[in-house]
């Protein structure tokens, strides 16, 4: 009797393999926007396979579900000026050195929280973590690395666990590998106490992904040393280098980059002016979104 093989039981890490599992899935996901097809790139495929072990069924229902998200929460068509009073301590910023893999790394520091509105501190971290994509090479370097340094930080000015329910959320369902390592370093013991209660929310393959680091532990600052060459890593990392965040300057960097991401996505509504010679986005009106039913 024939047997049909089952075609999710292939090897995963047969390049030939896997490229077939991305021809299947981009035939499964059917006709696309002019829009979603730039999101849909084949490197964006095989994150989504990857993110659901080369399950093409899967994968595919996570990625209709982000494109449903992108389309609602727009993440492309933030712009810096409405989220700049969110980074005025600099609590998350995209730093200018890169881990030996060459990623891109994201410098969070939770204890410098200026706000209590959990909307806008996740849509902060969204144009962030757009941000750091438009510094990674698909198909060379895809992932970037996160810095978390804890000085000043407490259970009063920790997001809530909602919050953090949310964000994690949104980085393992819409942002599939896109986080190759994350240091949280020199944690204080309170921090155990929420980490209990966040940490059930990642899947195994975010949870390996986070590594502590102290001071006083040789081996956890090995692990760190290997990931960072001690002469760019902040000395606020253990590092050689000194950390200082200019909230003017990198406010330059990032108005200089939403023109880049706008040039890139095509995007309509959003235009520029000028102030004191600076191009800027205006913030439009958000539109109101009418609930659709699918049929």
């Amino acid at each position: 009797m024939l047997r049909i093989r089952n075609s999710q039981n292939h090897d995963e890490s047969d390049p030939l393999q896997q490229e077939a599992k991305v021809k299947e899935l981009r035939i499964s996901i059917g006709h696309l926007s002019k829009h979603n097809s730039k999101y849909c790139t084949d490197a964006c495929l095989r994150r989504y396979l990857a993110a659901r072990s080369w399950n093409v069924a899967k994968a595919k229902k996570m990625l209709e579900e982000t494109l449903k998200w992108r389309e609602t929460y727009r993440p492309e068509e933030i712009r810096w000026p409405e989220v700049a009073h969110e980074g005025e301590t600099g609590k998350v910023y995209r730093a200018e050195f890169h881990d030996r893999l060459g990623r891109t790394v994201l410098v969070m520091r939770p204890g410098k929280q200026n706000t209590k509105s959990s909307e806008g501190n996740i849509r902060h971290l969204v144009y962030m973590l757009e941000n750091a994509i438009l510094y990674l090479v698909e198909g060379a370097q895809e992932q970037m690395s996160w810095l978390i340094d804890f000085r000043g930080w407490t259970l009063s000015t920790s997001a809530s666990v909602r919050t953090s329910h949310e964000v994690i959320n949104i980085l393992q369902n819409h942002y599939p590998e896109r986080l190759g390592v994350a240091f949280l370093y020199n944690p204080p013991r309170i921090f155990e106490m929420f980490w209990k209660a966040v940490k059930y929310f990642l899947d195994p393959r975010t949870f390996d992904k986070v590594k502590f680091v102290y001071p006083n532990n040789k081996e956890s600052v090995e692990i760190m040393k290997s990931y960072f060459d001690v002469e760019n890593l902040p000395s606020e990392f253990g590092g050689n280098a000194t950390l200082e965040y200019n909230h003017e300057e990198f406010s330059r960097r990032m108005i200089e980059d939403d023109i880049k991401s706008a040039k890139f996505w095509g995007s309509e509504g959003k235009t520029c002016q000028v102030i004191n010679d600076q191009p800027v986005p205006e913030v439009v009106p958000e539109r109101i979104l009418v609930p659709q039913v699918n049929v």
